[in-house]
């Protein structure tokens, strides 16, 4: 099955601990910024069908020995607005049945836009040349056009090209 992409907005604009809901494909889909990665959970909670990424984005506490606790997994879950059950953005797991009870996730990431061009490019020497001193000297023709080129190889100019922003993406 082919995975839709859609692509949601800037990553500026959901930093760390934010999340946004979205409607993709038909389904209400809460997307979460976790300390700079991104993680896309299906708004409803497997246990009556609440807007569970709608409620409190927290951590949970951990004890491996009796009276000693330990504050864990800060912004990474999420606990159902009805009836408190907490789920981890990041697996879809419940943090009181990991193995039995999760809720759905899709796959979530930081890409260039493909409406934007998002790129900026620069050339490695800032001109284009089109002198013969500056083509290789053995000759040749280009194939297809007839025109005479010095040198094994056309003259071809390389960019660096950088992505300066990316776009947060959800394949659903």
């Amino acid at each position: 099955m082919t995975k839709k992409r859609f692509e949601l907005c800037p990553a500026d604009e959901l930093p760390p601990g934010d999340r946004r809901i979205e409607t993709l494909d038909g389904f209400s889909v809460g997307v979460f910024n976790v300390d700079g990665e991104y993680y896309a959970m299906k708004n409803d909670c497997p246990h009556q069908r609440a807007p569970l990424c709608e409620g409190k984005l927290t951590g949970t506490n951990r004890s491996d020995t009796a009276g000693e606790y330990n504050w864990e997994r800060d912004g990474q879950i999420v606990t159902c607005p009805w009836h408190g059950w907490e789920f981890d953005v990041t697996t879809g797991e419940s943090v009181f049945n990991p193995h039995r009870v999760k809720a759905k996730t899709f796959e979530a990431t930081v890409e260039t836009s493909e409406e934007d061009t998002g790129y900026s490019a620069t050339s490695t020497n800032g001109s284009v040349s089109d002198s013969k001193a500056d083509m290789v000297s053995d000759g040749g023709s280009c194939d297809g056009c007839g025109h005479h080129i010095e040198g094994s190889e056309p003259p071809v100019e390389t960019y660096d090209v950088e992505v300066e922003q990316g776009t947060v993406v959800v394949y659903v």
